[in-house]
């Protein structure tokens, strides 16, 4: 189908729903979220914390759905041809507002084909290293870079990954050449860490924290613009590199044309679920933040990591597997 004609029945598909939304109390029956990554893996533990908590609430299942594929595009796609009626939502992450970059012919439009609805989480990225590594810090790392110009590598969870683009920003502003190494999610990468094959690696804190807890990696910086109450005693990236900042996030859409009051709803319902203490105590344990945002913040927040990060994208080279 071509994007026309996509929106031609998209069109059709706002004025029944408004209607619908109209006569029809919401929820009336269950709720599908996708989310764009395998069964098991934070994004997913998310959504399944939240969608039983706003399950509880609505009185109606929340059915999560997962199609992983291309870095959250074919979960994406998906929703974009959706009724919008909020029966249909996504779960995404941070590349959603990098996608457009890494796919040049990417079969949506990141801004114009969805709803933003609630900004719901984020967590620091962590810079690695085993425990017995020679490098103490941040700054060590750096020395050893500008000194010996390529022969420093770090692993990430895959190209484009918020991993992946904590190291090119860190290469960026320090104007020092490591390598990227792409691994297929951040566990081999940890493992790769572990077992010497790499110096230093980038990973979320839900992969991490169970290695730093138990000793075998030590962490030397947290990518989020000042310390996280997570990791109080491990600085931030920002102390060396002063204006360096970054974190992964994950929100909540809706497709295009969703009636005002319903998103007004969602956001609420949504907000309420993280701020219950049974959400909190379980997202602590991973490592998320939780957050709950208005619509327009979220809406903001994407815009804004669309303009910081594309120009690092296009300088670095990178593009999609």
């Amino acid at each position: 189908m071509s994007r026309w004609s996509r929106r031609a029945v998209c069109a059709v598909a706002i004025v029944a729903s408004g209607a619908a939304w109209a006569e029809t109390p919401f929820p009336s029956r269950a709720v599908h979220v996708f989310v764009p990554y395998a069964a098991g893996g934070g994004v997913d533990i998310l959504a399944r914390t939240l969608g039983d908590a706003v399950s509880q609430k609505w009185g109606q299942p929340v059915i999560v759905e997962n199609r992983p594929g291309a870095g959250g595009v074919v979960a994406s796609q998906a929703l974009a041809t959706s009724a919008p009626d909020g029966y249909t939502l996504i779960l995404v992450a941070s590349g959603h507002a990098t996608n457009p970059f890494l796919y040049p012919n990417i079969p949506y439009d990141t801004f114009k084909d969805f709803t933003p609805i609630s900004l719901l989480a984020t967590s620091p990225n962590i810079l690695l290293v085993r425990a017995d590594s020679p490098f103490k810090s941040l700054a060590d790392v750096l020395a050893e870079a500008r000194a010996k110009p390529g022969s420093l590598s770090f692993g990430h969870a895959g190209t484009g990954t918020s991993t992946h683009l904590a190291g090119e920003l860190l290469k960026s502003l320090a104007k020092v050449d490591i390598k990227a190494i792409p691994y297929k999610g951040g566990a081999p990468a940890i493992n790769d860490l572990l077992g010497g094959q790499i110096p230093l690696s980038f990973n979320n804190a839900p992969e991490a924290l169970g290695q730093l807890q138990a000793g075998t990696l030590r962490a030397l910086a947290v990518t989020t613009e000042s310390r996280t109450p997570l990791l109080p005693n491990v600085p931030a990236i920002s102390e060396t590199l002063p204006g360096y900042a970054t974190e992964v996030w994950w929100a909540v859409l809706g497709p295009r044309g969703m009636p005002p009051a319903l998103v007004a709803k969602l956001s609420a319902d949504f907000v309420a679920a993280l701020n219950s203490d049974a959400v909190k105590e379980r997202l602590a344990k991973i490592g998320d933040s939780p957050v709950g945002s208005t619509p327009h913040q979220l809406d903001a927040k994407i815009h804004a990591d669309y303009e910081k990060w594309g120009p690092i994208i296009k300088a670095a080279g990178i593009t999609a597997d």
